[in-house]
């Protein structure tokens, strides 16, 4: 069974959504074999992006310590992108796989925070994804940020 449209901001999120709208632990526990989410944000326009180092605040906000420089692209726009700077969308996302902890997690109905505590120890978040896109200059820390800040 495939569900698609959970207002949720991530993956965990939906869990917590479903057992709100009632579905049973034990069934739901039993049930779910992966989660995904997925938010779509803006591609800059590769006619027109423009690169620029990193800011000090920019390197914290993509959680680089180190001095190393790093380029970031900001949209500028151009007739190919009507002046907009962005052209286009992609998907940036997560994917939980319901192991055997996170079903007894589910089962014995954890808080979100206890989920989501449990599940980054096994893979990235939402907002991962969307960091790897800005540092690949497919779209901007900026945009990133605007459809994850709840995440």
């Amino acid at each position: 069974l495939v569900l698609s449209t959970l207002h949720t901001n991530t993956a965990v999120g939906a869990i917590t959504r479903l057992q709100d709208m009632g579905v049973e632990p034990f069934l739901l526990s039993s049930s779910l074999t992966g989660v995904m989410a997925q938010r779509l944000v803006r591609t800059l326009c590769p006619d027109c992006r423009q690169p620029a180092p990193a800011t000090d605040e920019e390197k914290r906000l993509l959680g680089i310590t180190d001095a190393r420089t790093v380029t970031l692209y900001h949209p500028q726009g151009c007739p190919a992108c009507n002046h907009k700077g962005f052209r286009g969308r992609t998907a940036i996302h997560e994917l939980i796989v319901v192991d055997a902890t996170l079903r007894d997690l589910i089962h014995r109905q954890a808080g979100e925070l206890e989920l989501e505590r449990y599940v980054r120890q096994h893979s990235a978040g939402i907002r991962s994804n969307g960091i790897e896109k800005v540092l690949a200059g497919e779209t901007s820390l900026d945009e990133v940020l605007r459809v994850t800040m709840e995440a």
